[in-house]
């Protein structure tokens, strides 16, 4: 079975789940040949005792629009996480999951997924986007950011800090990458 890229991005209202809730998520399925298969999103109430960090809440108050975006037609997380081991087990392939940040984003699904479901279906299958181009690059992991990888990895959509905006513009972004550095290499060896 193939392996599907699922770009997920997040917003949160803190750094780390648990004391702080994912407020919103999404992830856009991605084949090889970046074919976006499906889409899944969800906005999430706040964890039960959880509370925003104020950094984190004062950074909010600058996006209003990505703000009242994750603010509408709430989901409890049990059922927002259910919902979305379902969508995941649809998909035709096996699952790795991509992000940028994949330690950020990768933390706060994962936690989420073992709280409230008790099993991911990624394992701990997971891509980080800034680290595949620096090994691409030749460069430092810090030096690697996306204002220094190449325009041509880039399709023109927008970073809104919508999650499902974000998901699919990383997506695109990581299999423009995969393709570049697949290209000429032979199937790997028997």
């Amino acid at each position: 079975m193939s392996e599907i890229y699922i770009s997920t991005d997040i917003e949160t209202d803190g750094p780390i789940p648990g004391p702080h809730s994912m407020l919103s998520f999404a992830s856009a399925a991605y084949q090889k040949d970046k074919t976006l298969v499906s889409t899944f999103s969800a906005n999430l109430h706040p964890l039960v005792g959880a509370t925003g960090h104020p950094k984190t809440m004062a950074w909010w108050e600058s996006q209003p629009e990505a703000w009242a975006a994750c603010r509408q037609n709430l989901e409890e997380p049990e059922a927002a996480m259910q919902r979305y081991v379902a969508w995941i087990k649809s998909l035709p392939g096996k699952p790795v999951f991509v992000g940028y940040p994949v330690g950020f984003d990768f933390l706060f699904v994962y936690w989420y997924l073992i709280q409230f479901v008790g099993e991911s279906p990624f394992s701990f299958s997971a891509i980080d986007i800034k680290t595949y181009a620096m090994a691409m690059l030749k460069t430092e992991y810090r030096q690697t950011a996306k204002r220094t990888m190449p325009q041509r990895w880039f399709d023109p959509f927008p970073h809104t800090h919508i999650a499902l905006d974000d998901a699919i513009e990383q997506g695109a972004l990581f299999c423009n990458m995969l393709a570049e550095n697949c290209q000429g290499d032979p199937s790997p060896n028997p």
